[in-house]
């Protein structure tokens, strides 16, 4: 889906498409395999020429692309043709050394991860990026007041900016998942045919720990090609991000409508929001970022699925956790993309914020009122008195404040002026501008520890 958004609403590739073009996945494969000889030749297991000519040749600029697509036409195999090419460039006496001790998927598997570990990466600078747009709003946002709506409906006063600071505390839960989720992610995989080490004996552990050391992952404890766990992980954080990306674009999308016009998605001059009616301003980005994000949770189940892997390998299962993984990074980079853009650019109205709190007549301050005469009334009591003049405001279209100015058990303990300031929803926001504030200050933070922590 990720690949045919329309043209209008294009956004900069973010570098996703260009990691999982088949080339790129080649040259990780390659680096896998420089690694492997390299590891090899530590142990004496293969010759240190052997290892260095491996290394030399591994760069696919070198190899015959028609060598490589006539062995893939005719043997139908992952990876055997390049790897014969490999054997090919590396050339006699060491092009027997390529390959030594592996099977497929531990090639395979170990160079997608390092092409994933990349991906990974971009994600972490978009959020990161996301959130440095978001300290912006949310510090423009702090003191606008709006109407805080529950349930669809008006609420108590709320200010925009702690609507962004939820935003916030929910992305930062995600960039603390995904790092946390990095060291189980990004292992190497070196344990033969049945994962069982048999090829390589008890030097089949440092063989692979020496891989790892060469690519800077981890090593797997138990290589077995049946474990899949880890890559559904991430794809099922990925999801988890998606959905949060997916509530903040619904959320602007809401806000957008004509009956709302609290705020507007970037809409350059000259953007045509339809063919036949020129008054249109649509939240195209915002459709992208929620279409994006259900199609990177539609992943999720696939992923799920591609760890039941029968026996000691399955290549169906491969297949389905490769495409999983592929669809759903380059769909949360699209998505991120355009969320940054509608964060960093994204318009407020506060006079519209403003208007909207006062539709009701003063009802989303029916809190306070209560609070207020709860001390003479008790609780309970003070709730049963606001709730029959809520009711009677609303059912009757009367001003709350004009109830509640003609209801004596109000009045017994509220001078008119009293109720007048109850009423004033911009001294009942609670600690919201301070939330918002500091929730500015920590994604600032973990912005800048992106930055410094990704390459």
């Amino acid at each position: 889906m990720s690949d045919t958004l329309p043209t209008a609403t294009r956004v900069a590739d973010p570098g996703m498409r260009a990691l999982y073009t088949l080339e790129t996945r080649w040259q990780a494969w390659l680096d896998v395999e420089v690694a492997l000889a390299k590891a090899q030749a530590e142990l004496d297991i293969v010759p240190s020429a052997a290892a260095e000519a491996i290394a030399r040749a591994a760069r696919l600029e070198l190899f015959d692309r028609a060598r490589i697509d006539e062995g893939f036409a005719r043997t139908g195999h992952t990876l055997v043709p390049l790897i014969w090419e490999l054997a090919r460039v590396v050339g006699d006496p060491h092009g027997g050394w390529v390959h030594w001790g592996a099977t497929t998927q531990n090639i395979t598997q170990t160079g997608d991860l390092l092409v994933l570990r990349q991906a990974h990466r971009i994600l972490l600078r978009l959020t990161g990026e996301v959130l440095v747009a978001m300290a912006d709003l949310a510090r423009r946002g702090a003191d606008m007041v709006l109407a805080g709506r529950t349930h669809g409906q008006h609420a108590v006063p709320a200010t925009f900016g702690f609507k962004v600071a939820v935003w916030i505390d929910e992305l930062l839960r995600h960039v603390e998942r995904m790092q946390q989720a990095a060291p189980r992610l990004f292992v190497a995989m070196l344990g033969g045919g049945a994962g069982t080490f048999a090829s390589l004996g008890k030097r089949g552990p440092l063989v692979q720990a020496g891989i790892a050391k060469h690519l800077s992952m981890g090593s797997m404890k138990v290589p077995s090609r049946a474990l899949a766990d880890h890559r559904a992980e991430n794809i099922c954080l990925l999801g988890m991000l998606a959905a949060s990306c997916a509530k903040i674009g619904r959320e602007i999308y809401t806000l957008m409508k004509t009956e709302f016009g609290e705020v507007e998605e970037p809409v350059p001059p000259g953007t045509v929001g339809s063919s036949t009616m020129p008054q249109k301003r649509n939240p195209k980005l915002c459709q992208d970022v929620i279409a994006l994000c259900a199609d990177v949770r539609a992943c999720v189940p696939l992923a799920l699925e591609a760890m039941q892997t029968e026996h000691e390998a399955d290549r169906t299962t491969s297949l389905m956790m490769d495409a999983a993984e592929a669809r759903a990074v380059i769909g949360m980079g699209d998505a991120l993309s355009r969320l940054g853009v509608v964060m960093r650019e994204l318009g407020l109205d506060p006079a519209r914020m403003r208007r909207n709190l006062e539709l009701g007549g003063g009802l989303i301050m029916a809190e306070a009122v209560m609070l207020q005469l709860g001390t003479p009334l008790g609780r309970q009591h003070a709730h049963d008195v606001v709730y029959d003049a809520a009711q009677a405001a609303f059912v009757e279209g009367r001003p709350f404040a004009a109830v509640l100015a003609t209801d004596p058990r109000v009045t017994a303990h509220l001078e008119h002026a009293a109720i007048d300031r109850l009423l004033d929803p911009v001294a009942y926001t609670g600690l919201c501008a301070d939330m918002a504030r500091e929730a500015a200050e920590r994604a600032q933070g973990a912005a800048a520890a992106i930055a410094a922590a990704t390459p």
